[in-house]
């Protein structure tokens, strides 16, 4: 593996928003549209899904168990390591319903010794979630975002440039490229985003964060090769929220890129974000693998089930 310098993009200055329609996502359709599409449609749709009190496996060394919280939010567990990230637990974030509730209940969770949160934004940096973990030791995380973290309960607050590393004993994390943006509110474009590589025990697990297609996954792929890719599917509709996230289609090429063994599906599933049918995603991401023969590479987890890779 070629070590890549450390760097930040360059800052981009966004004007000021002159109406509501310049804070909708995809910055062209109606308010009303959005609010119908994104809040009212959802307050109306029946929240499903199931809390299991999750049974964790007893691992091997070079074993690496994956639970999906749901969204972006995993737990990673290793036999010496248990890693959160993006955790989010909540029912509601303003406006917004979860639609499918987290699998399992986060005072289930066993104790947590590293947080990996990839952006400042509220579906992945949920404050009231990581307030409520049982004081993580380590919490990892872009540049610009420590300011937000430093009363939260981590023992220890880590920022990180794109490609630059942070290890303890024999685990690394490496911050990686996306295309995204960091922002948590209207002006502190200042903060970063990403997607993390988490190495441990020979094992190299990638999580996206949010993020359109780029190239950089090809660099991605050829300096670390992740053998378990976790991608961003959801939040696709309409075409132009494909300028910051991506879908089934996209995710598939950047497994291929990745070179990765094994595909695990995210960012789905559990809040409205977009206007494509909420169970859209992961029907056509199965399609896809069928008619590509990747479906024995592909993992769709279920919420709450710990599976071991």
């Amino acid at each position: 593996m070629t070590k890549k310098k450390p760097y930040r993009p360059p800052v981009v200055r966004e004007p000021l928003p002159r109406s509501f329609k310049d804070l909708t996502p995809a910055k062209h359709f109606k308010p009303g549209t959005f609010f119908r599409e994104m809040v009212w449609k959802a307050l109306l749709t029946r929240r499903t899904g199931q809390q299991r009190r999750p049974v964790f496996p007893k691992l091997e060394h070079g074993q690496v168990a994956l639970t999906w919280i749901g969204h972006a939010s995993f737990l990673v567990q290793f036999t010496d390591l248990n890693v959160l990230i993006d955790p989010n637990f909540a029912n509601w974030l303003f406006l917004l319903k979860r639609i499918k509730r987290s699998g399992l209940r986060l005072e289930d969770l066993p104790p947590i010794d590293l947080v990996l949160l990839t952006h400042a934004h509220f579906d992945h940096f949920h404050k009231p979630t990581l307030r409520r973990l049982p004081h993580p030791k380590i919490g990892i995380m872009p540049w610009g975002v420590g300011d937000l973290a430093h009363d939260l309960g981590f023992g220890r607050v880590v920022e990180l440039d794109w490609w630059e590393s942070f290890s303890q004993r024999d685990w690394k994390v490496t911050l990686t490229p996306s295309k995204h943006w960091g922002a948590r509110v209207l002006r502190d474009n200042h903060r970063g985003y990403g997607g993390f590589i988490l190495e441990h025990q020979g094992r190299r697990i990638y999580h996206a964060g949010d993020s359109a297609y780029f190239e950089g996954f090809k660099d991605i792929g050829k300096t670390y090769r992740p053998q378990i890719a976790l991608l961003p599917i959801g939040a696709y509709h309409p075409d132009s929220f494909r300028h910051l996230h991506m879908g089934p289609d996209e995710a598939i090429k950047v497994f291929k890129e990745l070179r990765a063994r094994w595909l695990v599906p995210m960012h789905y599933g559990s809040f409205r974000l977009s206007f494509e049918d909420m169970d859209e995603p992961p029907r056509w991401l199965l399609e896809l693998a069928e008619e590509q023969g990747l479906t024995h590479r592909l993992k769709i987890l279920e919420e709450g089930i710990p599976h071991v890779f």
